[in-house]
Order: structure tokens, then C-alpha cells, then sequence
């Protein structure tokens, strides 16, 4: 199975590139309905829009960290209020007062690799687990290490399919999905915030650099 997923992943990379955002997701709806999954940050809910008005049964994944800003949550609940698709909050394993009892206060500062595994990283795998695809509204132009993303690709370590129906898209073409379809957006974005992760590794600034500022550190190992 996992070899002729992979297989089809590939495939439809090559032969997707260059297309339409929506016909990308599209492609994905199709081929694999309710087995695929959407994974939202909640900074904009473009690829949110983009999902509900192709099918209302496939399922958004928003991961809860404990750590996020008032903003995102706020976002999340009117995301949910807004959209007629199912919304899954995945929530680590320890709450944060329970994180601090076991690997010492504030693990971001100290570790912030082994923190945004257990609260991003393994809380998410475990949300994908049942599904065969998902998707993502991942970017090239957002970093260097995204510069060589494919729009429909194979997750080597999770053994599923991954679409980013959005890669080749610029802050331009999100700016104008946004004002064309009224697009829910985190409003720490008009407020200097350029990219939004959790409230204790995230200042204003440009791009993804207000992300671990100050470190040589610039994923949280999702992608």
C-alpha cells in the first residue's frame, strides 16, 4: 500500500505543478475523500475557505500547543463557528503546568526541540494516524526551506501522501484569496506579526523571522 501511495504521490506532484490551487486540493478531495485530513495553523484560513467549498466532510486538524496566543484560539473558535467542516483540536499529552512537573518550567527556553515535539510534533502524528493524505498551506516563498516544496508530495516518516495546494503561491496571492472571499484571518497579522506560531517563540517581524528569534532554530519538526 505505503509504495503505491507513494507512487501516486509522485506522480501527481509532477503532474500538478503549475496548477490552480483549488485544482490541486481538488485533486486530493477526489482521490481520497474522508480519508484526507487539512492541518491549520489558524494564522488565515484560506485553505480552510478553500476545502469547505469543495466538500463539508473532510476534517480540519488545528494542533492546541497550550502555548498559543488569545488571538489564534479566537481564531480557531470563529474558524469553527464559520465552516461547515469537522474541526479537530489535537492537544499534547501533558498540559503545561504538567510539562513544567516533569522537564522543568518553561522546556521552550531550555529545549525547544523536545518542546515542540511533545506539544506539536506527536500530537498531530497521532491526529493523522487514521488518514491517508494531508494537506497543508505550506509555502516556498515563506523560508529557504521551503523553497523546494511540491505541490503534492510522499511524508517518508508518517508513510501518507502531502499536498500543499498552496506552495507556489506569494503573500500577494493570499492577500487577494483573502479580500475575494472574506477570508477569517489571525488579527496578529495586521499587528507586525508576519508569522504566527506559540506566544513564547513567536515577536513581530518579517516573514518567519520573529519565529525563534535569536536562535539557529527555524521548524518546529512538523514539516
Amino acid at each position: 500500500m505505503a509504495t503505491a501511495l507513494k507512487t501516486r504521490a509522485l506522480r501527481a506532484g509532477d503532474e500538478l505543478e503549475g496548477a490552480p490551487a483549488e485544482e490541486i486540493l481538488g485533486w486530493a478531495v477526489e482521490e481520497f475523500g474522508p480519508r484526507l485530513v487539512v492541518a491549520a495553523s489558524m494564522a488565515e484560513a484560506v485553505l480552510v475557505d478553500m476545502l469547505a467549498r469543495m466538500r463539508s466532510d473532510i476534517p480540519v486538524v488545528f494542533v492546541d500547543t497550550g502555548y498559543h496566543f488569545a488571538e489564534t484560539i479566537g481564531t480557531r473558535d470563529a474558524v469553527a463557528a464559520t465552516y461547515d467542516v469537522p474541526l479537530i483540536s489535537a492537544r499534547p499529552q501533558l498540559t503545561v503546568v504538567g510539562q513544567d512537573a516533569v522537564h522543568g518550567r518553561d522546556l521552550f527556553r531550555t529545549d525547544p526541540d523536545l518542546c515542540c515535539r511533545m506539544r506539536k510534533v506527536i500530537p498531530l502524528d497521532r491526529a493523522l494516524a487514521p488518514y491517508r493524505a494531508w494537506a497543508a498551506g505550506s509555502r516556498r516563498a515563506e523560508s529557504a526551506s521551503r523553497a523546494n516544496l511540491r505541490v503534492v508530495d510522499w511524508d517518508a516518516r508518517r508513510g501518507k501522501v502531502k499536498i500543499h495546494p498552496l506552495a507556489a503561491w506569494t503573500e500577494a496571492d493570499v492577500e487577494r484569496y483573502v479580500a475575494e472571499h472574506n477570508v477569517i484571518v489571525n488579527p496578529l497579522l495586521s499587528d507586525g506579526y508576519e508569522s504566527v506560531g506559540c506566544r513564547p517563540c513567536t515577536q513581530r517581524g518579517a516573514g518567519r523571522a520573529g519565529r525563534w528569534a535569536g536562535t539557529t532554530k527555524t521548524e518546529c519538526g512538523i514539516h
